[in-house]
């Protein structure tokens, strides 16, 4: 990387001489770039709609670092190449993320790496949620909103951020108590709006709860949009309809995005359905034991499959491997609770009182443990490969569960027969919330698809550009993306694509994002921002941000 120099005229001359044809580089120099065009699109004033992945929302929290790596903030460096305008964001008081009201920590702080893996920043939050932010702001990204809330009354009202019925995030930028997010866009009169992650969290805040607010069968209960529950396709329907009339009102142009297969994210692919290990120490010395216990219960089932009261008892019988991982035992909603066909069961086999005995348990404590055991089981198997869990599982599988615990020693057994039976995943099925079971995935593929499909109808109805989300997520699940030099997947940490938190981008992430709203830009507007090398550099974005970035 040197410059040499040579002052001396003589070694000019030796140099001179002493080159040959050969030396010469005859590659022709690359085509000059075409000059940038806009199309039909006018970029002077910019507004971005959307939720976290459009604030910049990385490593589980919004931090200044991440809101000026966000997309809309990388886009609008390209448009000021195209009559783009400044571009305005509600910027955190820190690089430490998470929030306070009135002082109190309501949101964490962000994530770092930590040589092993995720972990939450040592340090207290400074952004106050009651100090409100003077705007208007180019960027509308709402952390945490559902479509129906883009078009809320009061969802940015301050007063109603302790009790749930308004977001902190907008509280801190709305423009008033009753303002919507899709008015306060509107109230700067874009020329160019970016519509992006509407849907998203629709579905997400129900697959990140394990599934919590559909029944047994998977069907969607239109009668509750709040919480965790899937929001109906036809609510979503209207909403987004309303939003994208709203926004091209004025004549403004722009992009969406359609909804991705959330459950393709590294916070639902990362955790193993089998993570129990023989050779693990804790585990391995005590599957005889676990496989004597499930063995009495899998006689059970089979006993109850013989008299027509369950359909298939190999569904959920356990047995835990000496030479293999075994898979976690779950909660399955679905699953008939046969609960007290097990007790029954069990009361009745004359050798059940001895099996009790064999646990230093006193016969007379055989209608105790019948009962535990069948409220315990009733609706438990063993996990398959079909079965999704929460990253957050990862940290409470195997280990003890305090509620669980209490709950055994308050029905008398003592305490090391407790704390045996209430080990996450093995003698104490995982709850709903730590897995996405079949029929909830199915929830969810149902509603995003049904989401897309009016996504799609809108946007070609309004002559809107779309980012297939949905595409770019299933090809970095797979094969991997290729950009700016590198190959982008979602395994978590070493992807490059999504953060530590397992959901959102990293900031390489958005960039990448960023340059696939161009390429739609260009398609649906006659612009060239690719052609003509006016793009984000995916190597100028770090994936990581360390814990000294404070």
């Amino acid at each position: 990387m040197k410059t040499i120099k040579y002052i001396l005229l003589s070694a000019v001359l030796i140099g001179f001489t002493a080159c040959n044809e050969d030396e010469y580089d005859y590659t022709p120099d690359p085509e000059p770039l075409p000059a940038l065009t806009t199309g039909s699109v006018d970029f002077s004033k910019y507004v971005s709609v959307g939720a976290s992945f459009t604030a910049g929302y990385t490593d589980g929290a919004l931090f200044v670092a991440s809101q000026t790596n966000s997309f809309p903030y990388i886009l609008n460096q390209q448009f000021s190449n195209a009559g783009g305008s400044n571009f305005t964001q509600p910027l955190m008081n820190d690089n430490i993320g998470g929030l306070l009201f009135s002082g109190n920590q309501i949101a964490n702080p962000r994530l770092f790496f930590n040589g092993t893996g995720p972990q939450v920043l040592p340090a207290t939050p400074t952004t106050e949620v009651t100090n409100v932010l003077s705007g208007p702001f180019n960027n509308m990204g709402v952390p945490g909103a559902k479509s129906f809330h883009f078009v809320a009354p009061g969802y940015g009202n301050v007063a109603g951020v302790p009790t749930g019925q308004a977001n902190p995030y907008f509280a801190r930028m709305a423009s008033s108590a009753s303002a919507t997010i899709i008015g306060d866009a509107l109230a700067q009169n874009p020329t160019f709006f970016t519509l992006s992650e509407v849907g998203g969290n629709d579905v997400l805040s129900y697959a990140t709860s394990g599934g919590i607010g559909v029944d047994q069968t998977g069907n969607i209960n239109p009668a509750t949009y709040g919480g965790n529950d899937i929001t109906d396709p036809n609510v979503f329907a209207q909403a987004f309809s309303a939003e994208v009339t709203a926004l091209t009102s004025n004549g403004a142009k722009g992009v969406v995005t359609n909804v991705p297969y959330i459950t393709n994210l590294p916070h639902f692919t990362t955790v193993p359905f089998n993570p129990l290990s023989p050779s693990n120490p804790s585990f391995g010395p005590l599957i005889p034991t676990l496989n004597g216990v499930f063995g009495q219960l899998n006689q059970v089932y089979a006993y109850l499959e013989s008299v027509g009261a369950i359909d298939n008892a190999a569904e959920r019988s356990v047995v835990f491997s000496t030479t293999a991982a075994s898979a976690v035992v779950i909660k399955d909603e679905t699953l008939t609770n046969i609960s007290a066909q097990i007790a029954g069961v069990l009361n009745a086999s004359p050798t059940f009182p001895a099996f009790v005995q064999s646990f230093g348990l006193p016969a007379a404590a055989a209608p105790l443990v019948a009962n535990l055991l069948g409220n315990f089981y009733g609706q438990s198997r063993q996990a398959t490969a079909s079965d999704l869990f929460v990253l957050p599982s990862s940290s409470i599988i195997g280990t003890p569960n305090a509620t669980t615990y209490a709950y055994l020693i308050s029905q008398g057994l003592p305490a090391s027969l407790a704390g045996q039976f209430s080990v996450e995943g093995v003698t104490n099925p995982l709850e709903d919330k730590w897995v996405l079971i079949p029929s909830e995935q199915l929830a969810i593929k149902t509603a995003t698809d049904a989401y897309n499909s009016t996504i799609a109808s809108v946007a070609s109805a309004n002559g809107l550009a779309l980012v297939d989300f949905k595409g770019i997520l299933e090809q970095a699940s797979t094969t991997g993306i290729s950009s700016g030099g590198f190959t982008f997947t979602t395994d978590l940490v070493t992807g490059g694509l999504v953060s530590l938190d397992g959901i959102h981008l990293t900031s390489r992430g958005y960039a990448v994002m960023a340059n696939k709203f161009l390429e739609a830009i260009d398609a649906t507007y006659g612009s060239n921002f690719i052609a003509a090398g006016v793009m984000a550099i995916p190597g100028n974005y770090p994936t990581n941000y360390p814990s000294t970035l404070q």
